[in-house]
């Protein structure tokens, strides 16, 4: 799925339109921006985000990257849980619980396909407007949910889209509870053939007591190995995560 910039719209009338009515659609002030009743839902359930959020940091490492690195992976994770624990909490409330976890495997697809959009996401360079509308752009393409389509605004007007990825993630292990259903993610430098996935589904199995719902993730830049996610708990013997340590007790040594 290739990237819907904010700009390109200009040579769209249709994409505009769109993007137009569902900014100004009851809910959406301007530029995006959540207004009305479910601005004020979402802030009831994300007010001790806001008094936690930590301080602004410079573009630079300091000295202790990788120390630096894994809090800021720590501090990422823990806000996107909480944003997965209110969008969860209100999708049940509305009864779009189905509707809201299909927009979110859509997004993750999108995410994982389109380089610009992680860019965008992630970037600094990015204004908080520009990241809800190529949010927004994607989930409307995806003929996404409403309460999903406003809790992109909120994310990215609160300055927290980088974590969208972890806030889907957190939204799919409290969906999958919900549903009685353990799902595991599994995470390779390269496809697993057909033999390969089958030993680790019997690993699985051998250590969950039932058979998962096993989703595989291709992702060259671990270089080798596999992780394994099930719910919060994270088995990780992939060759980078090993190269990290390494480099670690190098440094403190």
């Amino acid at each position: 799925m290739g990237m819907i910039f904010p700009q390109s719209t200009k040579g769209s009338a249709s994409v505009a339109a769109q993007q137009s009515a569902c900014y100004q659609a009851p809910g959406f002030g301007r530029g995006g921006s959540l207004s009305g009743p479910l601005r004020s839902c979402f802030s009831k359930r994300y007010k001790p985000l806001a008094e936690r959020r930590p301080p602004s940091r410079p573009a630079h490492r300091n000295a202790r990257g990788l120390d630096s690195k894994v809090a800021d992976d720590f501090r990422q994770s823990e806000v996107g849980e909480r944003y997965a624990k209110a969008l969860f909490g209100l999708a049940q409330d509305q009864k779009v619980l189905d509707a809201v976890a299909t927009d979110l495997d859509g997004l993750k697809a999108a995410y994982l396909e389109s380089a610009d959009l992680r860019r965008v996401v992630g970037s600094p360079a990015f204004s908080a407007e520009d990241k809800g509308k190529a949010l927004v752009a994607i989930a409307m393409k995806l003929k996404a949910n409403m309460v999903t389509l406003k809790f992109l605004g909120y994310l990215a007007e609160s300055r927290r889209a980088e974590a969208l990825p972890t806030a889907i993630a957190g939204f799919k292990t409290l969906y999958d509870q919900h549903r009685g259903v353990v799902a595991a993610q599994v995470t390779t430098a390269v496809k697993l053939s057909a033999k390969q996935l089958t030993g680790v589904k019997t690993a699985l199995v051998q250590s969950l007591g039932k058979e998962p719902e096993i989703s595989t993730v291709v992702d060259p830049a671990i270089l080798g190995g596999i992780k394994v996610r099930v719910g919060s708990r994270l088995f990780d013997a992939s060759l980078k995560t090993k190269l990290d340590s390494l480099k670690f007790a190098l440094k403190r040594a």
